[in-house]
């Protein structure tokens, strides 16, 4: 039976974790033989061929009067247009199912915000707009792709545990390392002048500041001098990066960072890096710690990422022990750059040949479409 889907999404951009995941779970639906349609406020990118991609009519001084104004915007189309599921990537009033790839509101404002915060219009929005997905009134289905925040999210609304469907990772096939790894590592390396004996830190990831860039720069200025030198410190991403030069510079380090934008080809730098490094202060999931896994790159990154257990799991880096300390960051740093990271790599490569890490947006499409057929039962 071809049924057709309503996405939505805040803003896309080529390369951003969950606009990746929401293309791909569209793609999973339309090889299952139905439509989608997305439905934004920007899109930032090329337009799909196979996708419908609706542009909100909608502005404001601030994101969350943008944000409401799009609710409203939907609202009204949706009462016009018939889909047979409303699928949410950012939590907005109406969806059947939401993808939840945002940690739990609440729970930020509640624990790590003053509380005349509570008092302003920006938290009232958020709240209102997370309650309507989580709460006991609500039907809307959860996708979640990490456990850690699903005990947050019933605390503060009490959601049924039934709603709740944990989806497997989603890692992209063309992230594996091909038979030709070595070849690719050597021209990579040749391409951004590394020298043979150099080491190359890798960081990747939207939003430099949750992803612990600072203590990451903090880290590689906290090497002795000769290792110093000899390593280089890659960070891509979609963020503004002049805070992070200026630190750079204050540390002496600035020669050795680059700061590059979002790119296409990360499994080239994926390849021909050394070291992976993600001390986020928290995430969900960390999905590019797995696409490190599968290339055979070792990681180092913090226990507060919900996919940090997977490194722990494969044996395939270090997992750092919560609550942070950039001490222990920089001497672990210091102790796997001088590493012999050959056992690290076979193991991330033997487990990304058997573990169950590819096939989130296929259960995703599953999930959305037995939804669908269940609320067409419902409604017959």
């Amino acid at each position: 039976m071809n049924m057709r889907f309503a996405f939505v999404l805040f803003k896309y951009f080529p390369f951003g974790g969950l606009q990746r995941d929401f293309s791909r779970i569209a793609e999973a639906l339309i090889d299952l033989g139905h439509e989608v349609d997305a439905y934004c406020i920007i899109w930032d990118g090329p337009l799909p061929k196979n996708i419908n991609v609706h542009i909100a009519p909608v502005k404001a001084f601030s994101n969350h009067q943008r944000n409401a104004r799009f609710a409203t915007w939907l609202k009204k189309t949706f009462q016009e247009q018939h889909y047979d599921a409303v699928v949410g990537f950012n939590k907005i009033s109406g969806l059947d199912v939401y993808y939840a790839a945002d940690p739990c509101y609440q729970d930020k404002a509640l624990t790590l915000r003053h509380p005349l915060y509570r008092l302003g219009s920006r938290y009232k929005q958020f709240y209102q707009q997370e309650k309507s997905v989580f709460s006991t009134k609500s039907n809307t289905e959860i996708l979640m792709i990490s456990e850690v925040q699903k005990p947050l999210f019933q605390q503060h609304y009490h959601t049924p545990e039934a709603r709740f469907h944990l989806l497997p990772p989603g890692i992209s096939e063309d992230r594996k390392a091909p038979q030709n790894a070595q070849e690719i590592r050597s021209e990579f390396r040749e391409e951004w002048n590394i020298e043979k004996n150099q080491q190359l830190i890798l960081m990747v990831g939207s939003g430099f500041k949750t992803k612990g860039l600072d203590r990451a720069l903090l880290a590689l200025a906290s090497l002795p001098e000769k290792q110093k030198a000899n390593t280089r410190f890659i960070v891509i991403g979609q963020d503004n990066p002049k805070m992070f030069l200026a630190q750079a510079k204050s540390l002496g380090i600035e020669n050795n960072v680059t700061i590059l934008k979002g790119r296409n080809d990360i499994p080239n730098f994926l390849l021909g890096a050394d070291l992976l490094i993600h001390p986020a202060y928290n995430e969900n999931t960390g999905t590019i710690l797995l696409e490190a896994v599968v290339a055979g790159l070792p990681v180092l990154v913090t226990k507060v990422c919900g996919y940090a257990h997977y490194i722990d799991k494969a044996n395939a880096g270090t997992v750092l022990d919560s609550p942070f300390s950039q001490p222990a960051l920089n001497n672990t740093l210091t102790k796997m750059l001088s590493a012999d990271k050959i056992h690290w790599q076979q193991n991330a490569l033997s487990f990304a040949a058997k573990a169950d890490i590819y096939s989130m947006p296929t259960r995703a499409a599953q999930i959305i479409e037995a939804t669908a057929l269940k609320k067409q039962s419902t409604k017959s």
